[in-house]
């Protein structure tokens, strides 16, 4: 049985880590009126090199956690949760849910004109070939390469964004995908829109590159307005719209999540996961 679902409910996103930021900003960007509450695992990240039973594990978890918060729907914001977790999460839960992978597949599929598509992910998500799966139900001819990308993570996170190293890595990591010739390229990791730039430098102005985490906010939206759940009105004067809780490392991921979202984020509090 569906449960009563309030507009005025926060939106539940889940992340690995600090990643999924991306995803949160995004969301906030298209869907101002939202209350937002964002989980990040950040004891356990990342999940790209684990076992999709504890992946699953993992975000039953947090999902747990976030319906304690009586949220109306959730975004996994994480591409290796979405591919290995997502499908036995929506059968489990009675709230909406959607992960990041869908969402950024069908605007690949769209994009592409050579049939020619690159994704750069973790060695899980490039594994899983989850988003290939999804492009073919699309667009059956296209081809789709894979490239993991691991120390792409890392360099995020020590805010190497625009830096030499970032850029050489970049050049190793992207040759191979330049030399195939695609056209159409899936950041298909939630911390890769922070380097865009550094990868659409080295790609080329003749590559579309396609970022699930818009994408994802896009469906959201979609998906909102047709349950009608979209919250129509402002928050009220000093309400707390946006809250953040970590596993571990409040500290650091206020100043990462700082740098990355400009609403100015109070606090991020610890919470112990595995009592969910």
């Amino acid at each position: 049985m569906e449960q009563k679902l309030s507009a005025s409910a926060p939106i539940g996103v889940f992340d690995s880590g600090v990643g999924g930021l991306t995803v949160a900003r995004e969301i906030m960007r298209q869907t101002p009126n939202e209350k937002i509450i964002y989980f990040g695992d950040t004891a356990r990240v990342p999940y790209g090199s684990k076992s999709k039973e504890t992946v699953t594990r993992f975000s039953r978890q947090i999902v747990r956690f976030l319906q304690t918060h009586e949220v109306k729907t959730i975004v996994v914001a994480c591409n290796t949760a979405s591919a290995y977790a997502l499908e036995d999460l929506e059968k489990e839960i009675d709230i909406p849910i959607i992960g990041v992978v869908k969402p950024g597949a069908k605007a690949a599929a769209q994009a592409t004109r050579n049939g020619k598509i690159g994704v750069i992910a973790t060695e899980a998500t490039i594994g899983s070939r989850i988003y290939s799966e999804y492009i073919k139900k699309i667009h059956p001819e296209v081809t789709i390469y894979g490239k993991a990308c691991p120390l792409f993570v890392p360099l995020v996170e020590e805010g190497l964004w625009e830096d030499p190293v970032t850029d050489e890595i970049a050049k190793r990591y992207l040759g191979e995908l330049i030399d195939i010739d695609i056209d159409t390229l899936i950041l298909g990791c939630t911390h890769y829109p922070l380097i865009r730039s550094t990868v659409a430098r080295v790609m080329g102005e003749k590559v579309t590159l396609v970022n699930p985490a818009y994408e994802t906010a896009r469906e959201l939206r979609s998906l909102l307005e047709e349950k009608g759940l979209l919250n129509e009105a402002p928050g009220k004067l000093g309400e707390n719209k946006y809250q953040f809780f970590v596993s571990d490392g409040a500290e650091k991921f206020k100043t990462f999540a700082n740098s990355i979202i400009k609403y100015g984020i109070l606090s991020a509090k610890v919470i112990d996961i595995e009592q969910y």
